[in-house]
């Protein structure tokens, strides 16, 4: 793994997430401003989206969805240049109270040490320089978000050798604030209640790094409509007009976790988009 004093020209990255998609919204721009950098990326996505939403009946059934998702993943990141995608093949756990949650074969039911060796051995053959993945909250409290950040972050944690520099993904809970009222001042319902407003998203002062991914919102956008089953122009963010759209998805939030001596000289993250 590189080192502080090492040259940062190629890094090696790995983009540890719950589900297709998840990769798009909070990192989108960053994964693609490190590819035009000329860094390595990896994208492992735990499940396969089984029981998302489907947007228009003809392109999946509830039965094939996965399959369908993963192509999904793959031309997306196809799109952004990623050409390491991987899963880890887990049914999707549903949100929490919900019968998927209860599948034995959901991520949420799943054996963690199982799920723990799986990170650790993806890890250990990349030695990866910068590991992003959800925050605690997983951004509105997802089963599969909030796990794969519990077991990625113990599996960095465990590590005897150098570890890698470990990124929160964060939704700042201003942004959920600030997108409930955009959409509800343009006559658009927005995809969660106002009184969810307290509950969701990441507390502001959590955010450690900023990136303006501007220069990169064309390629995010592009990738992220490859999420066909999941993106329906008519939904909210459908109804949302181009500059206002094009204007929230060109920052990003991160946490840096790790290292967590306090070091800002460790924020490598910053200084590459």
């Amino acid at each position: 793994m590189t080192t502080e004093s090492e040259d940062k020209s190629q890094l090696t990255v790995l983009g540890l997430f719950a589900h297709p998609d998840d990769e798009a919204f909070g990192s989108g721009g960053t994964l693609a401003g490190l590819v035009q950098k000329g860094h390595k990326i990896t994208v492992v996505c735990a499940t396969n989206g089984d029981v998302g939403e489907i947007s228009d009946p003809a392109l999946a059934t509830p039965e094939n969805l996965w399959q369908v998702r993963q192509g999904e993943l793959s031309r997306a990141m196809a799109v952004t240049g990623v050409p390491d995608v991987r899963f880890l093949n887990y049914r999707d756990s549903g949100m929490p109270g919900t019968a998927d949650n209860d599948n034995p074969a959901s991520l949420f039911q799943s054996d963690l040490a199982k799920v723990e060796g799986q990170i650790k051995d993806i890890i250990d053959e990349l030695a990866p320089d910068l590991v992003f993945t959800h925050d605690p909250t997983g951004g509105y409290g997802h089963s599969d978000h909030i796990t794969v950040h519990e077991r990625t972050t113990s599996v960095i944690e465990a590590m005897t050798a150098k570890r890698p520099h470990l990124y929160y993904v964060c939704f700042p809970q201003k942004n959920f604030r600030k997108l409930w009222q955009l959409m509800t001042d343009n006559g658009i319902t927005p995809p969660f209640a106002e009184d969810m407003l307290d509950s969701i998203g990441s507390p502001d002062d959590y955010v450690t790094t900023v990136n303006d991914v501007t220069a990169y919102v064309e390629v995010k956008r592009e990738s992220l409509q490859c999420h066909q089953t999941q993106v329906n122009p008519n939904g909210p963010f459908g109804k949302l007009a181009p500059d206002i759209l094009t204007e929230w998805m060109g920052t990003e939030y991160f946490y840096l976790k790790q290292p967590d001596n306090g070091d800002t000289q460790a924020d490598i993250l910053a200084d590459l988009i």
